[in-house]
């Protein structure tokens, strides 16, 4: 029976209110939203490894960026498409929901650091190219990623643990599609007003830590681009930024809706749709911004067509 509990021992996700026919409906969709990340991920990272030309620090970290939204998106969607197959509410053990929120929220702020450090490669590409394979070297760029990987983990061990020493005694049903901090702390017996405020300063730190810097950038770069005298000069030097500055908008728009708000325990239905757009929509989206704004990949991804083409026609 799903009650209240002492202190919860598993956790029960609500998933999706509707029918059974809905529920199909939205298996087969985020099926395919899944499998459309997977694969245009997993291509982005085979053509910069495979093409000698993507060899740059902007594409070294688009791989680590298509890793992460690989790794986001696989945390949340295999869990719901479960869910949406099953009769009733969804269980998931305590270790499981803490494993899923921290690996949720690890990846996400070692994404917005990425994101950050594409943003001042951009700008050093632009206002500083004489100087770009200097300051961007290889050493800079593993050293870049390698700080971002760990601080994106290490940051999150707290506000996780925090959450799973409360004690949930109201109730084990979770109002959402995955382990979502908001709902679990409306559960929870104890007073989260201080929790709450210290997560929405972390929050507020991993998001604008890493907004400042890109919006610091852009403005350079814009002004930058607007003193190049040539229309076709401007056009191909903001080229260069669009696909990232698409993915930023993005994904920052959706987060500051999410996390960056002083009350944690917001409407279960405002939750779910944001989680949508930062689970599914966004890494969905990112294989097309990345190739169908950017000329070198389309120009890599159609060689490689070519030569697997060639290959399966000897």
């Amino acid at each position: 029976m799903v009650g209240n509990y002492t202190s919860a021992t598993k956790f029960y996700l609500v998933g999706f209110p509707g029918s059974e026919k809905l529920h199909h409906i939205l298996f087969a969709t985020f099926c395919f939203f899944y499998l459309v990340t997977l694969v245009g991920n997993s291509v982005i990272i085979v053509i910069v490894c495979v093409d000698k030309r993507l060899h740059s620090p902007m594409y070294f970290f688009l791989i680590h960026l298509s890793i992460l939204e690989i790794l986001v998106t696989t945390v949340i969607v295999p869990v719901m498409l479960w869910g949406l197959l099953l009769p009733g509410m969804q269980a998931i053990s305590l270790a499981g929901c803490a494993a899923q929120l921290f690996l949720q929220l690890a990846l996400g702020t070692t994404e917005f650091s990425l994101l950050g450090a594409m943003a001042v490669d951009r700008y050093v590409a632009v206002c500083n190219p004489l100087r770009y394979s200097v300051i961007m070297n290889s050493r800079t760029c593993n050293s870049v990623v390698i700080v971002s990987w760990i601080f994106g983990f290490l940051y999150q061990i707290w506000p996780v643990y925090a959450t799973f020493h409360l004690t949930y005694c109201k109730s084990n049903v979770v109002d959402n599609f995955f382990c979502d901090r908001g709902q679990l702390l409306k559960l929870a017996c104890n007073n989260t007003i201080f929790i709450e405020f210290i997560l929405f300063l972390m929050a507020v730190f991993v998001l604008f830590g890493s907004l400042i810097p890109t919006i610091v950038s852009y403005t350079y770069i814009i002004a930058t681009i607007l003193k190049i005298p040539s229309a076709s000069g401007r056009r191909k030097a903001f080229s260069t930024c669009a696909s990232h500055f698409t993915c930023v908008v993005i994904g920052y728009g959706s987060c500051l809706f999410l996390y960056v708000k002083p009350k944690q325990t917001q409407a279960a239905d405002y939750n779910r749709v944001v989680s949508l757009m930062i689970s599914i929509v966004t890494p969905f989206l990112n294989p097309f911004i990345f190739t169908l704004r950017n000329d070198k990949v389309i120009e890599a991804l159609r060689d490689g067509v070519n030569h697997c083409y060639q290959l399966f026609k000897r």
